[in-house]
């Protein structure tokens, strides 16, 4: 088992059990036990971690049964994960969660750096008032329960203590072999998701590659109350060079609820320094002594740039890192997300987070092939889309950790992007087979690919309140927007419309979007009134366009003047015949 240090009201590690048989033996047992059924389910999740329960509850959302397992008998408490991006809260006010997250999280205000105890620049994690969410933190505990219990409400428990063993894949389904407390168990899945981290068993039986290496350094970890008078909701990153000019020291801390709480992460003590992993993927938590108090309040006095003295200390241990990143997110009927498709630094709080959005993409487009409705192509677009967003997040942490940079602020409108980048809210899938390359991106507002902003300001005609577009796109469809002014034909909306809703099997949401001065409509079709101006502004709409967004808010065309053979053209990129 991982060695780390608990105390208080933590919850203990479990060991995995010794003396494993091989997948081939459990096959035997499998085929010898008493009363051994095989459990027939659409998709097997492997992991329950926040990718797994993303993409288990994902599925569930969109209707789709199945089952997630867990190898470790109860969840870890441990703060490994902790920066929750803006669009990560995005993501969790569509599955219908955010209230929760916002409930437990506190605010991430910025970073205070020093070097070489002098103090450096201030960041600030301000963005414009068109995002809804801002930068939060959150330890991974408290997510997975979050995902859990919002799992749960769809009647879908995570079964832990349950270990995969073996995956087979033929033509038509997957033959996965489980560890259970009661035995061996088969069940045979149309498809396997694998969330289960670096060491993934899922991407090992695919034959996929997970190329890239390790970095020599080893840190600690300590989840601690510390005392000091540094403003509060700030992250402080502390760094000592050498006469070469290479870090040699390093305190980086991140606050956590709770008061004076931080997660610190620091280089590792010789006498604590252990071995690397089995299998050559040295990253995560490790084997080995896990640092105490002492250890940490060295360091704290070493770097901190204020008198500090920590306490409390509830959890610790030692971790390395390594950067590698799949070749192929999918293999057949077997899909990789998270840790198991990608990992690299920690920097900028990417890893989690891109994982979540890897599980996001994926669900919507699996439940489509469930039900038969999804394009032949439709699967593929899977490691179309999130594959170049893994290589991007590697390749942009290795850089930022071996410069010892997070960001770099410059121009005002540099840190804007900088910051948007880093809230992962310029994640795009311009080149994707999903979306239509001959729709017309007009003169601003979001391209094809890109994510669909939010805007506020929208009136509905029995609401006595403002509501936002995320509202309109909370459902777990297509949702198919048409920008109406007092111009704009009305037997044009309608006629799209109908192709549309054909093409896409009726599993789309259409809504009108009037301008200020538009007259009601006298068709049957739900509106909104774009009172104050801001969808227009947000999205640069012309009177008439139509834009086509899609379950994970991202948009598959927009277009002006939209016609009934466009719009279906785009949309049979995602549906079949049926």
């Amino acid at each position: 088992m991982v060695a780390v240090r608990n105390r208080s009201r933590d919850a203990p590690a479990v060991p995995v059990a010794g003396g494993r048989q091989s997948g081939a033996a459990w096959r035997e047992a499998v085929s010898t036990s008493p009363g051994a059924g095989i459990d027939e389910i659409d998709v097997l999740v492997v992991g329950a971690g926040p990718v797994g329960l993303t993409a288990a509850a994902e599925l569930r959302r969109h209707g789709v049964g199945g089952r997630i397992v867990d190898r470790l008998a109860t969840p870890q408490h441990y703060a490994k994960a902790v920066g929750v991006q803006p669009r990560t809260m995005e993501v969790w006010d569509a599955m219908g969660m955010v209230r929760a997250a916002l409930d437990e999280a506190v605010p991430m205000h910025g970073q205070l750096l020093f070097v070489d105890g002098r103090p450096g620049p201030r960041i600030e994690l301000a963005l414009p008032p068109d995002i809804p969410y801002g930068f939060a933190a959150l330890p991974q505990y408290t997510t997975e329960r979050l995902l859990t219990e919002h799992l749960a409400g769809y009647g879908t428990p995570v079964e832990r203590g349950t270990e995969l063993v073996s995956v087979e894949q033929d033509p038509d389904s997957v033959r996965a072999v489980l560890r259970t407390a009661s035995g061996p168990r088969e069940l045979r899945a149309r498809y396997v998701i694998g969330c289960d981290g670096a060491h993934s068993l899922v991407r090992k039986a695919a034959g996929l590659r997970f190329e890239g290496d390790a970095f020599p350094e080893q840190y600690m970890l300590g989840d601690v109350e510390v005392e000091w008078d540094l403003p509060t909701g700030y992250g402080v990153r502390a760094t000592h060079h050498d006469a070469d000019g290479r870090v040699d020291d390093l305190l980086v801390c991140i606050p956590l609820p709770g008061r004076g709480r931080y997660r610190m992460s620091m280089m590792v003590p010789d006498e604590l320094a252990g071995p690397g992993a089995a299998d050559g993927v040295a990253h995560g938590l490790e084997d080995g002594a896990a640092p105490e108090l002492r250890h940490i309040q060295a360091v704290l006095d070493r770097l901190s740039p204020r008198p500090a003295h920590a306490s409390a200390l509830r959890w610790s241990s030692t971790f390395r890192i390594s950067h590698r990143l799949v070749d192929r997110y999918r293999a057949g009927r077997l899909f990789l997300a998270g840790d198991a498709a990608h990992i690299h630094p920690p920097t900028g709080a990417q890893g989690m987070n891109t994982g979540i959005q890897d599980a996001y993409n994926l669900a919507w487009k699996l439940a489509l092939a469930v039900r038969g409705v999804g394009a032949d192509g439709l699967l593929d677009s899977y490691h179309a889309e999130r594959h170049p967003v893994g290589e991007e997040v590697v390749g942009r942490t290795v850089r930022n950790a071996r410069s010892g940079a997070q960001a770099s602020p410059g121009s005002a409108e540099d840190l804007d992007t900088v910051l948007r980048r880093e809230a992962q809210l310029l994640v795009g899938y311009p080149d994707s087979p999903l979306v239509d390359p001959g729709t017309d991106g007009g003169p601003g507002g979001p391209e094809p690919g890109g994510r669909a902003p939010d805007c506020r300001g929208l009136t509905r005609d029995l609401a006595s309140y403002p509501v936002r577009l995320f509202d309109l796109l909370r459902g777990p469809r297509h949702t198919l927007l048409f920008h109406v002014d007092a111009a704009t034909p009305g037997d044009l909306v309608t006629t799209c419309a109908v192709a549309a809703l054909s093409t896409a099997h009726g599993l789309l949401d259409v809504y009108a979007l009037l301008a200020p001065d538009a007259p009601a409509p006298r068709w049957r079709l739900p509106t909104a009134r774009d009172s104050d101006g801001e969808f227009r502004a947000a999205y640069a709409a012309r009177p008439g366009e139509a834009f086509l967004i899609r379950p994970d808010g991202h948009l598959a065309g927009r277009f002006h003047p939209p016609t009934p053979e466009g719009l279906a053209t785009c949309l049979r990129r995602t549906f079949g015949t049926g």
